[in-house]
């Protein structure tokens, strides 16, 4: 599993198999989720005064540069390093594009692999609607607990969890995962760790401007969408 992934499982209900945060919203983070784990593998990086892309040109400051561009692996990292590739630009501006489309390869991907089941249905009788219920819910009980030992107990997180944290971070993913009564506490634990050293220090200056760059767009959506609906 990659990051994009988890947090998409963490952002449906396993019942209903329909996303519990705004559409827009969850799409930009699973897009900062793809860039963070490409910087977590040191596949890109965001550039500093005098450095040089993978070829050997000047790389323009503040913008981000593949560093490793062999094959990751998996169709959505390799399709997100394939977008970074086009031409420099900031981590606020990947976001967008490496969105598009992203969460329904995500999820045709988790039901191929038999994690999700594709449900076809119609609202009121009318409007098509796709629902992914929970098949396999195994490794997102694993996911869960690692979540749930890092929010209340502190303990310290691995990379990956750390990363999956902060960019679910203030979604309601959060809030989701543990009991009600520790919501607040563990929001507040989010916060500290999206600003906590838990990615090393040789990419850590990579992933924090990009957790900052997917939250901006984030913002906007999540205030466009409680405008609509008030």
């Amino acid at each position: 599993m990659i990051i994009a992934e988890d947090l998409l499982l963490l952002a449906y209900d396993d019942d209903s198999g329909r996303p519990q945060v705004g559409a827009d919203e969850l799409d930009y983070r699973l897009a900062g989720a793809l860039l963070i784990e490409l910087a977590l593998d040191g596949r890109v990086d965001v550039a500093g005064p005098g450095d040089v892309t993978v070829d050997g040109g000047p790389a323009r400051a503040g913008r981000v540069v593949v560093r490793d561009p062999s094959p990751a692996d998996h169709p959505a990292l390799d399709r997100a390093l394939a977008v970074v590739a086009e031409r420099p630009r900031r981590p606020k501006e990947l976001v967008r594009p490496l969105s598009k489309g992203l969460r329904d390869a995500l999820l045709t991907g988790l039901a191929e692999r038999g994690v999700l089941r594709r449900e076809e249905g119609r609202v009121l009788g009318i409007f098509p609607r796709t629902s992914w219920p929970a098949r396999d819910s195994t490794h997102e009980e694993l996911l869960r607990a690692a979540c749930r030992a890092a929010l209340l107990d502190h303990a310290a997180p691995d990379a990956r969890t750390g990363a999956l944290i902060a960019v679910a971070h203030g979604s309601g993913v959060v809030r989701g995962l543990v009991p009600r009564e520790h919501r607040r506490a563990a929001e507040t634990r989010a916060k500290e760790l999206s600003t906590q050293s838990w990615a090393s220090g040789a990419v850590k200056k990579a992933v924090d401007e990009m957790l900052v760059a997917v939250m901006v767009p984030v913002m906007v959506a999540a205030t466009a969408a409680t405008v609509t609906t008030t």
